[in-house]
């Protein structure tokens, strides 16, 4: 496991010839982004997605597409446990495809399935927000099932407190900092992915 931490004066020019340096590379196995709702998996995954040239995809998307319901539907009717055997399936069949990058739920990585799953065919990568950012990025949101409970906060943070360890088993660790962009987070990803061979190599 790599950590790479972010800084808040990442200037754009630097970000633009970051974004170009990565046009030399191809991605060889899936990038797959864990960690808390708020951690901003989907935004870095869809900014990191165009850096690398390849498709992005939302594991929580393809849920909703193929129930044709949304997340706190299939709670709401199925349960947490159902939720999670599907989930399972499409993160697996989503491994199966071409390389990409594709953004997890919050509870995906708890899975030692999905686990396991992941590291046989891609890379997991640790979105690492601390419980205030999550907190603000969250609080105002209806659609997360979880945190329909009377004291949401307290809920969100033992969320994250019992995940963190589990999260800490990812691939490598980027930190998702206030006011830092979400290009300059996702560069920061696509850096970080350099140290292993096995993932990007060159056209």
């Amino acid at each position: 496991m790599a950590f790479f931490g972010t800084s808040r004066h990442s200037e754009p020019t630097w970000q633009q010839q970051r974004n170009l340096a990565f046009v030399k590379w191809r991605l060889k196995k899936t990038v797959v982004m864990v960690g808390m709702m708020g951690a901003g998996k989907t935004a870095v995954g869809t900014h990191l997605a165009r850096i690398l040239g390849v498709p992005f995809r939302d594991s929580d998307d393809e849920i909703v597409k193929a129930a044709n319901m949304t997340i706190p539907e299939i709670f709401a009717r199925d349960g947490e446990p159902f939720f999670r055997l599907k989930e399972s399936q499409i993160i697996a069949r989503l491994l199966s495809g071409p390389p990409g990058v594709l953004s997890t739920g919050g509870g995906a990585f708890m899975s030692e399935a999905n686990r396991s799953a992941i590291s046989a065919k891609g890379i997991s990568v640790w979105l690492r927000a601390d419980i205030d950012l999550l907190w603000q990025r969250v609080r105002h949101k209806s659609t997360r099932p979880l945190l329909r409970t009377p004291d949401p906060y307290g809920t969100l943070k033992a969320l994250l407190e019992t995940r963190a360890p589990v999260y800490a088993l990812a691939d490598l660790i980027v930190d998702s900092q206030p006011g830092l962009p979400v290009e300059a987070t996702a560069a920061r990803v696509a850096e970080a992915l350099l140290v292993r061979p096995d993932v990007l190599e060159r056209n």
